[in-house]
């Protein structure tokens, strides 16, 4: 049996997928945190990455763009439009403010591993009927 096929566990991997993207977007802006006029990132929501699942790609906002195709990562990285502030030389990364996400993320990964096992343990508990 596919775990992968039974919605919970399809559901757990796009999180952890999606908090692994997360967590290399911050990474990347603490590695960016001196670099004069970069602008802090920030990914889609979780909510938009499944939507974007169920419906079978991209959205297109435009006319002229072209539609997605096949299987997409889902995960759109933008420009983070609520920094909070801009330094002199207009880099907009606070460290603080990125140690906290990346600290949330870690968080977040780990309860969603775990909710994972624990499907699994009950999979197998169902199955075989003993632990």
């Amino acid at each position: 049996m596919k775990l992968n096929s039974m919605s919970f566990f399809q559901l757990a991997s796009q999180r952890m997928q999606w908090l692994g993207a997360h967590q290399q977007v911050v990474a990347e802006n603490i590695a960016n945190a001196d670099t004069p006029g970069f602008k802090a990132r920030s990914v889609s929501p979780f909510a938009e990455m499944v939507e974007g699942a169920r419906s079978g790609g991209v959205k297109t906002t435009h006319v002229g763009h072209i539609a997605g195709g096949g299987q997409t990562g889902g995960v759109r990285v933008t420009s983070d439009e609520t920094p909070w502030e801009n330094s002199i030389d207009g880099n907009s990364v606070v460290l603080e403010q990125q140690t906290l996400m990346a600290s949330e993320i870690s968080e977040n990964y780990q309860l969603a591993a775990q909710l994972y096992g624990k499907g699994h343990q009950l999979l197998t508990l169902a199955v075989v009927g003993q632990r």
